[in-house]
């Protein structure tokens, strides 16, 4: 089996990615950097962001693991006194691959190519400067006039992230959708939102309009660009999917409490 390292790059992380490495070559496994069955992602959430970004071009073939070297994420669930346990089952292949839902974003411009992303997590827009006004689309019917910040677009498996800090719903990372929600929208007299997030299934697309000719921000996970030509965004669950490896259960309500309700 083939296996490449994403660390952060902090003493750590770095101290354990060298580890996993020897472990793994020892057991007859090849560090192969270029085509991995297997990822292991060494940090945090963000660790693991990176690494999927890095292998787009054959999640149909790669599987990521994530090690967490700070605070216990939802991506990255093995503690580093685990990692011997985790090598040791990689390397009998005691896993299960698992497969959620990503986000397809396809960006359509007056005067210049297309161009489309896939996330793991989530998309935003944002206005810099002044309000964002974009018409929202569902099914190709108009739902919306948006005046705000900006908005969300998520996967499930993403809910539970900036979504959820701006109020969205946590949803279970198996099922097969996305969510739209809203960041500070104006609602008053003249102009009105739902105001509310928006949970649509695989067989509906969003679009988004710009309703003026404005700058705004976008960013799909941590990547962050400047955009000033766009006809119209369209938001729909990928074909493609994020593998993961399961060595063990997953209780992702068990995890959501940890994470957000438990003081422990």
């Amino acid at each position: 089996m083939k296996f490449a390292i994403q660390s952060r790059r902090d003493d750590q992380s770095n101290e354990l990615m060298e580890l996993a490495k020897s472990y793994l070559i020892d057991f007859g496994l090849k560090f192969d950097e270029e085509e991995p069955e297997i990822v292991l992602s060494i940090g945090g959430d963000g660790t693991l962001l990176h690494a999927f970004h890095r292998y787009l071009h054959r999640l149909d073939k790669t599987a990521f693991v994530g090690i967490h070297t700070g605070h216990l994420g939802f991506y990255a669930d093995w503690k580093p006194s685990e990692l011997e346990k985790l090598v040791l089952s990689i390397a009998k292949k005691e896993f299960n691959v698992v497969e959620y839902p990503l986000l397809e974003v396809q960006v359509h411009r007056h005067h210049s190519d297309s161009s489309t992303y896939l996330a793991l997590n989530e998309a935003t827009i944002k206005s810099p400067d002044v309000t964002l006004v974009m018409d929202v689309e569902l099914n190709g019917e108009h739902f919306e006039r948006f005046r705000g910040d900006g908005l969300c677009i998520s996967t499930p498996s993403g809910s539970t992230a900036y979504n959820k800090a701006l109020g969205g719903a946590i949803i279970h990372p198996t099922l097969q959708a996305f969510q739209l929600t809203e960041m500070a929208s104006i609602n008053n007299r003249v102009f009105r939102t739902v105001g509310s997030s928006l949970v649509l299934p695989a067989h509906h697309n969003c679009v988004l309009k710009p309703v003026h000719e404005q700058q705004f921000n976008m960013t799909v996970d941590h990547i962050s660009m400047t955009e000033t030509d766009v006809k119209s965004i369209t938001f729909n669950v990928a074909n493609e999917k994020v593998r993961f490896a399961r060595f063990r259960p997953f209780p992702f309500w068990e995890r959501v409490h940890d994470s957000f309700v438990s003081n422990e």
